[in-house]
């Protein structure tokens, strides 16, 4: 296998990891419109299907594509691990010079791959493809993505570009690192930035999707985000030591009103069971949602503790070589 830098990567191999769950209905479209995008193309191809615990026809879809065409290839993990989880393992068995990363519900236009490898040829490492305008989602949404991206930055250490998911191309140098990184609760856009190495963007207008329902509605995505935040920064627990101390405050001014006030006029002070009563209430609240941050980082700590496999295997159809073993 052979990696030139700097513009040359001639004879170079690519793969293009496609995690899916119940696509039946995009996945032949995506083939074909993969392979006609790459035909000519200098590099060669594969896909490599990653099935994240189907229950519907895709994987007998996929099967049939890898029978007609041995570029096709598709693992199977042995139940739904999750979006992110997929997308590891479909790098872990990525044996290419360059990785591409894509969803199957062709919001990720096929059509956009061959300028990712223009950019990679020009020696970038990992290369985002950036949302110029998104096609198919609501309003909540768009404003929701907006405003995670501009939070995260703020708050993690690593940059994240604004507007794009996890379609990209990433180099045969930033798999292998994160090959090193087994976390559980994963955010792999956030992963491959961290890693560093010399990292662009391409722009384009993101489509609506093909057929099917999404599979990341917004409690999931509200979820993802939390993953996020916790894998990369400890500013909740930051703000919620900031949230202790204002009311903290907030009860220490309160106290020090009523001894002045019942030292000056003592018989204005009349009993207040309904101020006690909020006080304990909003004090109590504070406590809580303290206690259930900290537990959340807590918990994410003995679920890392327990190092088991991010994933099993229950399939594999094609021939995986050096990267399957």
């Amino acid at each position: 296998m052979k990696t030139a830098k700097d513009g040359a990567r001639e004879e170079a191999r690519v793969v293009i990891v496609v995690p899916f769950l119940n696509e039946e209905e995009n996945l032949p479209v995506l083939y074909e419109r993969v392979r006609t995008v790459m035909e000519g193309r200098p590099e060669s191809w594969e896909i490599l299907f990653v099935d994240d615990g189907s229950s519907d026809a895709s994987a007998r879809r996929v099967a049939e594509l890898a029978g007609k065409d041995e570029r096709v290839k598709l693992l199977r993990l042995s139940r739904n691990f999750g979006h992110q989880i997929a997308i590891t393992a479909g790098m872990d068995h990525a044996d290419g010079d360059a990785v591409v990363i894509m969803d199957a519900d062709l919001q990720d236009p096929p059509e956009v791959i061959p300028r990712l490898l223009d950019k990679w040829r020009e020696g970038y490492e990992v290369v985002y493809a950036v949302r110029s305008r998104r096609e198919g989602e609501t309003w909540l949404k768009r404003l929701l993505a907006a405003g995670f991206y501009r939070i995260f930055r703020k708050m993690a250490s690593v940059e994240v570009p604004l507007n794009a998911g996890d379609f990209r191309l990433v180099d045969r140098r930033v798999v292998d690192a994160l090959k090193g990184v087994r976390e559980l609760h994963r955010f792999v856009r956030g992963l491959t930035s961290w890693v560093g190495y010399r990292q662009g963007a391409v722009y384009y207008e993101r489509a609506a999707r093909h057929a099917g329902r999404t599979k990341y509605p917004l409690w999931k995505s509200v979820n993802l985000a939390w993953d996020a935040v916790t894998s990369f920064s400890g500013a909740p627990l930051r703000w919620i030591m900031g949230a202790g101390m204002l009311v903290s405050v907030g009860g220490l001014v309160l106290a020090v009103r009523i001894i002045v006030g019942r030292i000056l006029h003592p018989e204005s002070m009349q009993p207040g069971w309904a101020t006690v009563v909020a006080l304990i209430l909003v004090v109590g609240g504070v406590q809580l949602i303290c206690l259930g941050l900290l537990g959340q980082y807590v918990s994410r700590v003995f679920e890392e503790s327990k190092k088991r496999p991010l994933y099993f295997i229950s399939e594999k159809v094609g021939d995986f070589g050096e990267a399957g073993r």
